[in-house]
């Protein structure tokens, strides 16, 4: 996952960006109604934000 991430081009991350950022949105909204089953995945997503983002700083 990582090695994918420093290949990608600087609009590849930001849509990458965009997309976690409404994937963790969604899963806020599933803990308030308890339908979630991967309570791990908020912290997956901020990882992979932080990630992309930085990797955009960088660029």
């Amino acid at each position: 996952m990582k090695s994918d991430i420093k290949n990608k081009t600087k609009d590849d991350l930001e849509a990458m960006i965009k997309e976690k950022r409404e994937a963790l949105k969604n899963f806020r909204f599933g803990i308030a109604g308890s339908r979630v089953k991967n309570v791990k995945e908020a912290r997956t997503n901020r990882k992979d934000i932080a990630r992309a983002m930085t990797l955009l700083r960088q660029k």
